[in-house]
């Protein structure tokens, strides 16, 4: 029987249940169950990522389900400490599945490192030379990967550019690296200290920054799906959620916060699998500036009959293999859950867990409100927070959720009472 991630009633489950679920999707053995129950992650290995570890930092780790994305299912593991979010993910993913699912795409894993120029005399005679050299300057980067250049990947061409600055004209070299499953910042770094000496004889500069840039516009990542007004809450819901686009298309101070929606989904898979999330994060806000002012990732139109049909274009620079994801063996295990082959299709699932988070954020603004079921969820935070334990937590949450007032102080009130209540029963 074939695997499916649309598991009824998950977020009902206590937390062992659902580890159930996970441990038999994903095949995990005894031991690697335990390792995401425990957290996974020792002192001896933290010391090894990091400079000055005293401690570990946890954040919780929620599986999202209901994910089909071009026709296969997918349990997506999520760190994040706000609440309402893995549960909005799993919800609006099953509003797109509704659909017939979400689809997906990104094309090759093309990287850009940077080689800045300073002091060059002719700098577009120079920037001529570099490209007449173009094969030579390739060939030295490659030197110095061949494990990559034989995976197939490695420098594949470049690109050079006169920029003005306050300091006169600079020369930038674009060295253009397929890091194929990796996110390539250790390949791509350096190669571009390989060929900066070159660089610098062929201009008669000097150079300076040798770096990956972030904004990965050569690794866009692309994913689209068929809403039915139905399962959003009806043609009227599935037009509001159009107004607040063209809201956050028309002004940046909505755009923000609306990016900032869909960001809360892809963080949180790219922190679970051990990938840079603030890598990410630069490059998506940088992407959204691209045409001059700053503008939503993600396009949602009414089509004819009523339906939804929402898009999300972004750079994703993602790997599974290399820096954390290898080291920390709760992302190993996260990327094991995922089932991804490839850091192409690592990436077209976290595209479309953005559109989906987006979609769920929309909803609830044009439907019900934003608070109504973040509420409900940050309410057990703040009795955890006056003192609640065990059921105690739940009692107090939904009655602070009931008055509409989610407050420590009033959670301290309710839970004396209730404490006052049982003192006097027994």
């Amino acid at each position: 029987m074939p695997r499916s991630s649309r598991i009824p009633g998950f977020y009902q489950l206590p937390p062992d249940e659902r580890l159930k679920h996970v441990k038999e999707f994903a095949s995990l053995t005894d031991e690697e169950a335990e390792i995401i129950r425990s957290g996974g992650l020792d002192l001896a290995t933290a010391s090894r990522m990091i400079e000055n570890v005293v401690g570990k930092f946890p954040l919780p780790l929620g599986i999202a389900v209901n994910f089909l994305v071009n026709g296969r299912d997918y349990l997506v593991p999520m760190a994040i400490e706000e609440p309402s979010v893995v549960a909005a993910a799993s919800n609006a993913a099953k509003m797109a599945r509704d659909g017939g699912g979400i689809h997906s795409f990104q094309g090759d894993q093309l990287m850009i490192g940077q080689v800045q120029l300073v002091n060059v005399p002719n700098p577009y005679a120079a920037k001529m030379e570099i490209l007449r050299n173009k094969e030579e300057i390739l060939a030295a980067a490659n030197e110095r990967d061949p494990v990559l250049v034989n995976l197939g990947g490695g420098a594949k061409d470049l690109e050079a550019r006169v920029i003005e600055t306050e300091l006169g004209k600079m020369l930038i070299t674009h060295l253009i690296v397929d890091v194929k499953d990796a996110m390539g910042a250790n390949a791509v770094n350096t190669m571009c200290e390989a060929v900066a000496p070159m660089l610098a004889r062929l201009t008669g500069g000097s150079f300076r920054l040798r770096i990956i840039s972030n904004l990965a516009d050569r690794r866009i990542v692309r994913a689209y799906a068929r809403i039915p007004a139905e399962s959003v809450g009806g043609v009227d819901v599935a037009k509001g959620i159009v107004e607040a686009y063209h809201f956050a298309k028309a002004d940046p101070y909505r755009a923000a916060t609306h990016n900032k929606g869909i960001m809360n989904g892809i963080d949180a898979v790219v922190i679970a699998t051990g990938n840079d999330w603030r890598a990410v994060e630069a490059g998506a806000h940088a992407y959204a500036a691209r045409n001059g002012r700053y503008e939503p990732l993600s396009v949602w139109e009414q089509l004819p009959n009523g339906d939804l049909h929402g898009s999300i274009e972004l750079p994703l620079a993602v790997g599974i293999v290399g820096g954390a994801t290898r080291t920390n063996p709760l992302a190993k295990l996260c990327l094991k859950i995922l089932g991804v082959k490839t850091a192409k299709e690592l990436a077209e699932v976290i595209a479309a867990v953005g559109l989906v988070q987006n979609l769920a954020a929309l909803r609830a603004l044009a439907a019900e409100g934003i608070q109504a079921g973040h509420m409900s969820l940050h309410a057990k935070n703040i009795a955890v927070m006056a003192g609640a334990v065990g059921e105690e937590i739940d009692m107090v949450a939904e009655a602070m959720v009931r008055e509409k007032t989610v407050r420590v102080d009033r959670a301290q009130e309710i839970l004396a009472e209730l404490r006052s209540r049982r003192a006097k029963t027994t």
